[in-house]
């Protein structure tokens, strides 16, 4: 989820488009016009410089990726532009620019669920299968999440599966090991919390700002107790005692204490500063978090402190929610041929490769999370592996924009004590059963 990145100058246009994309939004506009055929495809033509519209580029490794392809092809340049650090705001530019169907954009870096609507409302272009031999050396899990409707519409280029970050220097001198419940977890604090130098730290925190990242947590506190947001059927199934147990557990946390008060705000990067600042004994987090917080320049105050394992559920092993991201070529881009072979040079395994070494983001290719030297750097591939296979994907839904603001208003809701949480699914399972079967 996540996801991220540098600041950088935009267009007015770009600024304007964005203000009438939100605007659209709050009046329920985000729908789009298209129907749910998608695009039917078509040549990949044109050459020459393209443009590559992504989230902030946290980890700076970007620009060494867009380098080494644009030292390549000097007649095919690509220019970054880097969108909003929310992935809601993300999403809205992207959207008001395909809306007013402008070239501004060529590849644009999709959140994985974001695939089916843009898909659907024909903003992004159908890919030939055959033009992008290595599909089948992907992890399948982070392929479906590139198709609507079995037709190729992306390619995976990172994966993304919730990790548990601990203290473990910390756990280490209590006497206790990681957690693989939250009745573990909650134990464990109260164990760390007595030593004398984590006596003012909190214990556990996530994404739980109003924004995508609360859709996440929320899903793997339903899934960590059972339940589903969504069944194989495809309908809404949130008003059940599993979904009431896994909300419970985050509205008992902030009301306790375990959550801090000031993780209602937390999106990935303000929850990744407070754990590097030590604030923090646990935190639910992505993989490149691994790489930041182990930084020795001074930035992080726990470098060689934590460790990383499975996330934690109701009686056993949580499940995460599934994220990454996936990259698509505009519809209205006009050098569709160079934007194909930028995807492939990105998502190639040698590029993939060089981006874990220095970012700790999930690959997507599966030969990569076997590789010997990758493992001793990073540790928990393995773990990570089993964590994306066995993810739960979010609602794949054309209107996913209203689905998913649903979620977050309910969650929230709960969270903050205006609604009770049983009454928040109930209304939320109302609300979802109109979205997803119109």
């Amino acid at each position: 989820m996540r996801f991220e990145r540098s600041h950088t100058r935009k267009a007015v246009a770009l600024a304007v488009a964005g203000s009438l994309v939100l605007l659209a939004s709050a009046c329920g506009g985000d729908d789009g016009s298209g129907d749910d055929s998608g695009s039917t495809g078509g040549a990949l033509e044109g050459r020459g410089p393209i443009n590559f519209a992504t989230g902030k580029d946290t980890s700076g490794n970007l620009t060494n990726q867009v380098a080494a392809w644009n030292s390549q092809h000097p007649d095919e340049k690509v220019t970054v532009t880097e969108l909003p650090e929310s992935a809601d705001q993300q999403r809205a530019q992207m959207i008001s620019n395909a809306q007013i169907k402008s070239d501004a954009f060529s590849v644009l870096n999709l959140d994985v669920v974001w695939t089916a609507e843009f898909a659907a409302n024909r903003w992004i272009t159908e890919l030939p299968e055959d033009q992008f031999p290595d599909l089948g050396k992907l992890l399948p899990s982070t392929l479906d999440t590139a198709k609507y409707k079995e037709k190729l519409y992306a390619v995976p280029v990172t994966s993304d599966g919730g990790l548990l970050y601990y203290r473990k220097d910390l756990l280490d001198k209590a006497g206790v090991q990681p957690p693989k419940t939250w009745t573990e977890m909650q134990e464990a604090c109260t164990k760390v919390k007595a030593l004398p130098e984590a006596k003012s730290a909190s214990c556990y925190a996530g994404q739980f700002e109003k924004y995508e990242g609360l859709t996440v947590n929320f899903s793997e506190a339903v899934n960590g107790a059972g339940g589903v947001v969504v069944g194989d059927d495809g309908k809404p199934n949130v008003d059940t005692p599993e979904a009431l147990a896994g909300l419970t557990f985050l509205v008992d946390g902030f009301k306790s204490g375990m959550i801090p008060k000031a993780a209602i705000t937390y999106q990935e990067e303000p929850g990744r500063r407070a754990f590097q600042e030590g604030n923090l004994i646990f935190h639910r987090n992505w993989p490149y978090v691994y790489a930041l917080a182990g930084k020795t320049d001074g930035s992080s105050k726990i470098a060689g402190k934590f460790a990383v394992a499975a996330l934690p559920g109701k009686d056993g092993a949580g499940v995460s929610t599934l994220g990454g991201h996936n990259y698509a070529i505009s519809e209205f881009t006009k050098n569709k041929a160079t934007a194909a072979d930028f995807i492939k040079f990105m998502s190639s395994e040698e590029r993939q490769k060089a981006n874990i070494e220095k970012t700790s983001q999930a690959p997507t290719w599966a030969s990569l999370y076997d590789d010997p030297a990758l493992n001793k750097q990073f540790p928990y591939l393995a773990p990570l592996k089993a964590s994306i296979e066995t993810a739960k994907s979010r609602p794949k839904v054309v209107k996913y924009g209203d689905v998913t603001t649903a979620i977050q208003e309910a969650a929230y809701g709960a969270l903050t004590g205006t609604t009770p949480p049983k009454d928040a699914l109930a209304d939320l399972q109302t609300k979802l059963s109109t979205l997803i079967t119109q």
